[in-house]
């Protein structure tokens, strides 16, 4: 027990030092805020493992770790950049609340065998990261298009050459009055969907450091989706789908039976999705929501309860070929989200946002260049 204990003391130093959240720039007070705000998440989530260790399953844990998530609710209102406070919002507001509610009551991935460890209990709590478990893939068959490697990420290859597309897009950025709005706005969706993987991808290499454990890679090369259950399901933002699908699912199951379970579940996960959403775009815009975002998400959780549905129906009777359906499927994600999701998404004023917050970056880094040089002289 004491040597458990020297080595979770030592981890969280070693957290404390890398800063395993999301990072904005340091200019005036933020840095001290980022290590007091580091400090104080690892404190909250060590009193919640305690928590779990002395507190049964049920209400009585529930009522003992609901001033944490009320806490997590407030946090990300004291953020108001893209590049910190929106991962944060999404880290900690949606996903660790969420890890926290299936805690109480013994579910979800902090009742794991490996959450048993205070080491490996707070980046799964803070962190949308998942451990691999080889077998429980296999079985459930997550990953359709693996070419993950045994850090649990994909080839260097495959990144760098979605970071090269979204530059490729910069002249068009500084041109747009020459570009069809279309056109623009089907970069701004490539740039979200590349930017959150990228993150995504960066903070799961660090808890890979920090831990070395094999991670699970969060999205799936949504673009090669056949369906909206398999864009939805099994490509896009993994983490969330294995937070809410499981624990509505089971639900359902009490409710309505087996067969039809996953038609109300599907519909109460993508509800949920859009309230979240308009949660975070809150903590980014501080504008009032005008629920266009959870329109997208009703709208899709519609679609995807009817080929469900029609699926069960035809049970693999009829079944379009891939060169049919995979255009079809994400051509109709594509269109739903220029038509609701990106202006719902800059409405809250997140391109201005990360525009400026990448040219502070840029002077930063000029000043501190410039100083350095300074001092060498």
């Amino acid at each position: 027990m004491t040597q458990l204990h020297l080595d979770n003391t030592k981890y969280l130093h070693k957290l404390r030092f890398c800063k395993c959240v999301p990072l904005g720039s340091k200019h005036g007070g933020r840095d001290q805020q980022l290590h007091h705000g580091v400090d104080l998440g690892g404190d909250i989530l060590t009193y919640c493992h305690t928590i779990g260790q002395t507190v049964p399953t049920g209400t009585k844990r529930l009522l003992a770790i609901s001033p944490v998530i009320g806490l997590f609710f407030v946090l990300p209102l004291s953020l108001t950049t893209i590049s910190l406070g929106g991962l944060t919002s999404f880290f900690i507001a949606w996903l660790s609340n969420f890890k926290l509610i299936l805690f109480a009551y013994g579910k979800g991935p902090l009742s794991s065998s490996q959450s048993c460890l205070l080491a490996y209990f707070i980046p799964i709590a803070c962190l949308p990261i998942k451990i691999h478990n080889p077998i429980e893939s296999t079985k459930n068959e997550e990953h359709p298009c693996s070419e993950i490697n045994e850090r649990g990420l994909k080839s260097p290859m495959n990144y760098a050459i979605k970071c090269l597309v979204t530059v490729a897009f910069l002249p068009a950025y500084e041109r747009k009055d020459r570009v069809h709005p279309v056109m623009i706005n089907l970069m701004y969706c490539v740039y979200v969907y590349v930017g959150l993987e990228m993150s995504l991808a960066v903070v799961g290499a660090m808890v890979r450091t920090l831990v070395g454990v094999r991670l699970e890679p969060q999205f799936e090369e949504p673009y090669l989706s056949t369906s909206l259950q398999e864009f939805w399901g099994r490509r896009w933002n993994l983490m969330v789908t294995n937070i809410l699908r499981p624990t509505v699912k089971s639900i359902s199951s009490r409710v309505i039976g087996r067969m039809w379970a996953p038609l109300p579940a599907s519909f109460a996960c993508f509800l949920v999705s859009g309230l979240m959403h308009e949660l975070i775009f809150y903590y980014i815009g501080r504008k009032e929501p005008r629920w266009v975002v959870t329109s997208f998400f009703l709208m899709h959780g519609l679609c995807v309860a009817i080929e469900i549905a029609a699926k069960k129906v035809f049970a693999n009777k009829f079944r379009l070929p891939r060169a049919v359906s995979g255009p079809m499927a994400v051509g109709f994600i594509l269109t739903t989200a220029l038509w609701l999701f990106l202006p719902a998404l800059l409405w809250c004023d997140a391109e201005d946002k990360a525009r400026g917050e990448a040219m502070a970056n840029q002077q930063i880094a000029h000043i501190s260049k410039s100083l350095k040089m300074a001092r060498d002289v």
